[in-house]
């Protein structure tokens, strides 16, 4: 983990690809994209199974580990309608029932749009962006808004580090831009298939990669 301030506010960075707001004992997860790889093989596409599986599990171990009161999805937790299958919904109940204490609320995303709300048998309250918690402004696109500091999602935002022009590699990153000028920070992606894209960093931005367990400023 890696804290840091935020707009004045103390926030803590998980190499688990997630946010941990410690004064509302809340857990930030965007772009978990749920199904992804249901949908595809629907599609006859032949990929992996039990991505989503992974995902929720490592889901789950966070929220035990930090005692989180409250999960706030940043947007496209499902990836398509093709991830509401029966087996799909049984799973993530079962899942559910293990976190029944747990506040979650998503915030609807581009996918989610898509694939629907989610089951209320799921119990999450489902929001349009942006959702007011602790002084941010939760969404899923990155967006300036007035009088609050925006995370969100989307960008699934990478930076590539190394040694050399073939020494290079791409890592998952937060991405901050400076409080004053471009309120507006971006979580990685924290679903198990899902891709990445390169950052454009303004000068006064803030990027911390994601390497295994470890998170380190990107000067």
């Amino acid at each position: 983990m890696f804290e840091i301030e935020l707009a004045g506010r103390p926030v803590t960075l998980l190499s688990e690809k997630a946010m941990w707001l410690r004064e509302e004992r809340t857990l930030l997860v965007a772009d978990a994209h749920l199904g992804k790889g249901q949908s595809f093989r629907s599609l006859g596409v032949p990929v992996p199974r039990g991505s989503s599986t992974e995902t929720l599990a490592r889901l789950g171990a966070l929220i035990e580990r930090t005692q989180a009161g409250r999960v706030v999805f940043l947007g496209d937790l499902l990836h398509s309608r093709y991830a509401l299958s029966a087996a799909a919904i049984d799973a993530a109940l079962e899942w559910r029932e293990r976190h029944e204490s747990v506040e979650m609320v998503l915030v609807r995303g581009n996918h989610d749009a898509r694939a629907g709300d989610p089951p209320q048998s799921l119990r999450l309250a489902v929001v349009d962006e942006p959702y007011a918690l602790g002084g941010f402004a939760l969404c899923h696109h990155p967006q300036a808004v007035p009088g609050r500091y925006a995370l969100a999602g989307h960008l699934h935002p990478c930076v590539s580090v190394g040694a050399g022009s073939f020494d290079r590699l791409r890592l998952a990153c937060f991405w901050f831009g400076d409080p004053v000028t471009h309120a507006v920070g971006v979580l990685p992606a924290f679903g198990s298939f899902t891709g990445m894209h390169p950052i454009r960093r303004r000068d006064a931005d803030s990027v911390f990669a994601v390497a295994g367990e470890r998170i380190a400023r990107v000067s």
